[in-house]
């Protein structure tokens, strides 16, 4: 097999930590011989004979496809930006995304930062999210928190609120977190490198560092999203484990050989992640309309045209990729690119979720319900949620369940109920009898599928009787007569001296509610994920059958 036209360039010496091309590497250490080389090949084809590929195809007749390792290098990274600007410049707008602006040479600092606030937003909202789904998102939080000291100035509560149903709500606490990081320590202005973009703001990674500066303040630096890797990928022909470090510095090598030097580094970051959006689609690129399609070594592949009879140099063989699912020449087979990643499997886990509800003794219509609010961090950050016991034996008895409720009750309220003690049909519980536990009815089941865990939430409905007014929750928090919990007599935790900035815009941090008490028709307001919204939804199933 001849050696194939390069199709990628040089590398970045400046910001990134990106593949150094093999030839410089060879020169450091003994070259390989031929019978060093052959047991790679032989044992890569002798574990694939037993292998299959994700539609069944016997790996046995894949196509060993001995190639050089320069096959993987950007060498026309000048064409393919000017073919990829050109289409750019024509599409640009059709998706309708307010963020996406030009960049404005003229802008000074504060204009700059406030840009780079904006693409900050959009990069947050647009992780694990698709654009149609973010932009009502996008336009509702900008109106509410135009700048990033508005942002900075508010409390994880009304951030949630504003979150409310795009999911993965951590995203929206380090948003929190690096506003106040921003105006507290740099004086309201985000970084203008990706480097200290990466180092000083929380939740903030090499490639929304790479996008934000790219973006708005015009820095020459690489990105590399799910897009662009399945982009590059496919440009390179690369069939390599995805996920392993070789791989990667092979593919941020190449972002980064596309926007060196470059006047529009924003544009083609952007260009990329569009064409890899639209065009290159995970299953059923369009191929025929792509704009660097000459440059592309999957589709050449997938055509058989890069076939002849000169075979690398033993020392030029790339050792990375692993064989094709399929013989070079099938149409099909520019969808092998990248090569599919082994997935994990979600671990399973039971939480039991108890709907606890308090029923007034002199007013019908007082239902009351509690909720929790988890923790800043983690797993549905600063949400609320049904008081809840997780992760419990999967073959957890009814009575233990039924124990569950008492338990988590004695660490929420500053008296604990009496034990369940049904109470005798079509009677109420006097408003001057001890609060108790009169009813627990199960409700079902529901899963809810996070990326990495399998939720199964066993519902049930806790009812307790007993006092004229919500039961008492320990000091941290007290209902107010709304049903909206409030702080004890308004408590505000100023920063300590040393922490304010000079410029006097420190950010005031009030104390978080851990529980309160909601009347009936609040609980679907209040700051709640879409899984506890199923358990409500659950438990109006049950009310309703009985």
């Amino acid at each position: 097999m001849a050696k194939r036209r390069r199709v990628v360039g040089s590398s970045s010496e400046a910001e990134s930590n990106g593949y150094e091309p093999a030839r410089t590497k060879r020169v450091q250490r003994k070259p390989r011989t031929a019978k060093t080389a052959k047991p790679k090949l032989t044992k890569r084809t002798a574990a694939a004979d037993n292998a299959s590929d994700d539609d069944g195809t016997n790996i046995a007749t894949a196509d060993q496809r001995p190639h050089a390792v320069t096959l993987h290098e950007i060498a026309e990274p000048e064409a393919i930006r000017v073919a990829l600007l050109a289409w750019y410049d024509q599409v640009h707008t059709t998706r309708g995304m307010p963020w996406r602006k030009p960049y404005n040479p003229d802008f000074g600092p504060e204009e700059r930062a406030q840009r780079a606030y904006e693409v900050w937003v959009s990069e947050i909202m647009l992780q694990q999210t698709q654009v149609a789904t973010v932009i009502p998102y996008y336009n509702k939080w900008m109106k509410k928190f135009p700048t990033i000291r508005d942002l900075a100035a508010s409390d994880i509560e009304t951030v949630n609120g504003l979150w409310k149903g795009l999911g993965y709500y951590s995203r929206a606490a380090r948003l929190l977190s690096g506003a106040q990081k921003v105006v507290k320590d740099l004086r309201g202005r985000l970084p203008d490198n990706a480097k200290d973009m990466e180092a000083k703001i929380p939740g903030i990674g090499r490639y929304s560092a790479g996008a934000i500066c790219s973006i708005a303040y015009n820095q020459c630096v690489p990105v590399l999203d799910g897009n662009v890797h399945r982009l590059l990928s496919r440009v390179l022909a690369l069939h390599a484990p995805p996920k392993v470090k070789q791989t990667l510095d092979i593919l941020w090598n190449a972002a980064t050989a596309m926007v060196e030097g470059t006047h529009r580094p924003g544009d083609i970051n952007q260009a990329m992640i569009e064409l890899g959006s639209t065009v290159c689609k995970v299953r059923e690129p369009a191929c025929e309309t792509c704009p660097i399609r000459p440059w592309c070594q999957a589709y050449a592949v997938s055509r058989g045209s890069t076939k002849a009879d000169e075979v690398p140099d033993i020392e030029e063989l790339c050792a990375l990729c692993e064989p094709l699912p399929v013989p070079e020449g099938n149409p099909g087979l520019v969808n092998a690119f990248p090569m599919k990643a082994d997935r994990k499997k979600a671990r399973e886990e039971l939480d039991i979720v108890n709907v606890i509800e308090w029923r007034s003794s002199i007013n019908d219509d007082g239902r009351w319900f509690l909720l929790v609010r988890r923790p800043e961090t983690g797993l549905l950050a600063g949400l609320h949620e049904f008081p809840t016991k997780p992760d419990v034996p999967a073959d957890i008895s009814a009575a233990e369940t039924a124990q569950i409720p008492q338990a988590l009750l004695s660490s929420l309220l500053k008296k604990p109920p009496l034990p369940l003690k049904p109470r005798k049909s079509n009677t109420k519980t006097p408003a001057e009898d001890p609060l108790r536990i009169v009813q627990i009815k199960s409700a079902g089941d529901v899963l809810h599928v996070f990326s990495h865990i399998r939720k199964t939430y066993r519902v049930q409905w806790v009812v307790l009787e007993g006092g004229a007014k919500c039961p008492e929750l320990l000091p941290f928090c007290v209902p107010s007569e709304s049903g909206v919990a409030k702080v004890p007599r308004g408590r505000t935790k100023k920063p300590k001296q040393q922490d304010v900035d000079s410029d006097s815009d420190a950010v005031q941090i009030t104390e978080k509610l851990e529980a309160r008490w909601l009347p009936l028709t609040e609980v679907a307001k209040a700051n709640i994920g879409t899984g506890v919204l199923k358990v409500w939804n659950k438990a109006n199933e049950l009310w309703q059958s009985v």
